[in-house]
């Protein structure tokens, strides 16, 4: 199976909430290349993921929301966040029937996680079967835009097969989130069929070889993985 290129989604996250001093960091990534940029709905007051958001839309790259919400209420505070915020994408959440019809008539992108989520930071459990059926079906609603996969969360062994199958199930595109940290994990994103990754927790953890030192080696490493 070919490889392609796909979005590398640079998180200003570490294990699973928005770092604190996420601004900072905003210039130097972008200066990298990099052309996607999250953060989630926890970590920082909304003043400050405002602020930080406002920072991104200046910097002229796609931006991003991932919710980590467990329960319905916050869940639809944190998509009016989002609408809020002005962000491109909202991604997560495991409520597609309630949150669909708030952000359908908006302008964002909205990938709501696939499968069923536990604990926080979050794993997918269930067979691959019932996830890409799971897929299958959310993709066909109304103000849903992609599929959210956790798929190095899956507490199954079979990864490639998950990502392959839900992509191959999902009628939209699929952004693969969580736990990628290695160019195995990537170069598996890119042979079965995603259309995207992001990667948070494991750039600020240094985890992806480099000549250059910091964030911005970490960058240009997984840039040069993400490509063809």
């Amino acid at each position: 199976m070919s490889t392609r290129s796909v979005d590398f989604i640079f998180m200003l996250t570490k294990n699973d909430q928005t770092i604190s001093d996420a601004r900072a960091y905003v210039k130097e990534i972008v200066s990298e290349g990099v052309k996607h940029i999250g953060f989630k709905d926890i970590g920082l007051p909304i003043n400050e993921l405002k602020q930080l958001a406002d920072d991104l839309r200046k910097e002229g790259v796609t931006v991003y929301l991932e919710v980590v919400s467990l329960d319905a209420e916050s869940e639809k505070q944190s998509a009016r966040v989002a609408i809020d915020l002005k962000v491109d994408y909202l991604l997560g959440g495991t409520r597609p029937e309630i949150i669909a019809p708030i952000v359908k008539d908006h302008p964002l992108k909205y990938y709501p996680f696939v499968g069923k989520i536990e604990d926080h930071p979050s794993i997918l459990t269930g067979t691959i079967t019932e996830i890409a059926t799971h897929a299958q079906q959310i993709s066909a609603i109304d103000g849903v835009d992609g599929i959210d996969l956790l798929a190095y969360r899956f507490t199954g062994k079979d990864v490639p097969l998950l990502i392959k199958e839900v992509c191959e199930k999902s009628t939209k595109p699929v952004i693969i989130a969580g736990s990628i940290d290695s160019k195995d994990r990537i170069k598996v994103v890119k042979t079965n069929g995603a259309s995207g990754f992001t990667v948070g927790t494991a750039a600020f953890g240094m985890k992806f070889p480099s000549n250059q030192t910091g964030i911005s080696g970490q960058v240009q490493s997984i840039l040069e993985m993400s490509e063809l």
